[in-house]
């Protein structure tokens, strides 16, 4: 629907999974002629990326907390003057701030849920996007109404490239992006690499990311005997090229609520190893990619050398993973259900009127 008004309001600094959910909805929705007006940190990493955007108005708040009386004004103050049809909200501090002033001002309000989350700042969402069904049951069981909870997968706006067979003679390059802190496993994505390359087989291991787990994984890379085949890449801007390098995609996460970062390996064409945490379950299957158990870095070295074995395995495999992304993860199929939640805010706005 063209020149409909939307805030989406997303207050934290960093750059994970919600805060990529929160820039890629806004600038899909700003491509589909939406008027965006998108509140964040004013450190907010990708900020220039949503300002460069002619639909786009970026208004920065920095809110101490859900305490913050002054940013609760600011925020109600900016919402009540661009006049938006719903007010879209991601992680608590944004749900309870974004909320109460949306409720005191009469405008639908909404909650993309990114994590089990504590609903106590949740109280003035009218209706929660879980992005797995394992999200709604959550919020079920924790009284929210069914008629208040619909399920709508993240989405990747990465153009789908098509798998292609790895290549016999040359060392199997593995590739790992994410936040490098504990629950993500990177510890023991190394540590089965190490076991990978102990079993004879040559390979490189590429990591993307930054974080406060960096300097202890380097020091376990220093101190194992793959130091020179294992490789930090910092922050990546530029995922697709990032992951253009490698031709299997590693999720060692501990824990894993959704995972976007997969929908860019399916995307990106990739064979995927990922543990069994609840956000992969939800995307992938034995089909689509090597399931390893959580916190076991043999189970990962296990997938790896089942790769390394098995390479047409591995490429049919990527095959299945790329034909879901392009069916159910990319912006084409994703953002036209949120559009439809938009237009019926409209509607009921309309009514209010």
């Amino acid at each position: 629907m063209k020149n409909l008004k939307v805030t989406q309001l997303m207050l934290a600094r960093g750059f994970g999974g919600a805060e990529r959910h929160f820039t890629d909805l806004s600038l899909a929705l700003a491509d589909r002629g939406y008027q965006i007006q998108a509140i964040c940190h004013p450190e907010f990493s990708h900020r220039a990326v949503l300002q460069a955007h002619s639909n786009i108005e970026v208004v920065v708040i920095k809110a101490r907390g859900h305490w913050d009386l002054w940013s609760a004004h600011l925020i109600k103050k900016h919402i009540a003057r661009f006049r938006p049809c719903t007010v879209h909200t991601h992680l608590a501090r944004g749900a309870h701030l974004g909320g109460k002033a949306a409720n005191a001002l009469g405008i639908p309000s909404i909650a993309n849920l990114h994590n089990y989350v504590n609903l106590k700042y949740y109280r003035n969402i009218d209706l929660f996007i879980a992005a797995t069904a394992d999200q709604e049951s959550y919020l079920l069981r924790q009284g929210v109404a069914k008629s208040d909870v619909i399920v709508i997968p993240h989405f990747s706006m990465l153009a789908a490239i098509s798998p292609t067979l790895i290549t016999d003679g040359v060392p199997l390059r593995f590739v790992a992006l994410g936040r490098l802190v504990k629950k993500k496993g990177f510890d023991l994505l190394i540590r089965a690499f190490v076991k990978f390359l102990d079993a004879g087989w040559d390979a490189r291991l590429l990591i993307g990311g930054d974080g406060p787990e960096r300097a202890n994984l380097e020091t376990i890379v220093a101190q194992s005997s793959a130091a020179e085949k294992i490789k930090f890449h910092g922050w990546i801007q530029d995922i697709p090229h990032f992951l253009s390098q490698g031709d299997v995609f590693v999720l060692p996460s501990r824990d894993e609520p959704f995972g976007i970062v997969v929908l860019e390996a399916m995307g990106s064409g990739k064979s995927i190893i990922c543990t069994k945490t609840l956000g992969p379950l939800a995307i992938l299957d034995e089909e689509s990619a090597y399931f390893t158990d959580i916190d076991d870095a043999q189970s990962i070295t296990k997938s790896m050398l089942e790769i390394a074995s098995d390479k047409v395995g591995a490429f049919n495999k990527a095959e299945v993973a790329s034909s879901l992304f392009r069916s159910n993860y990319n912006a084409d199929a994703v953002v036209p259900k949120v559009e439809r939640i938009y237009e019926a805010g409209q509607a009921l706005l309309s009514n209010r009127n």
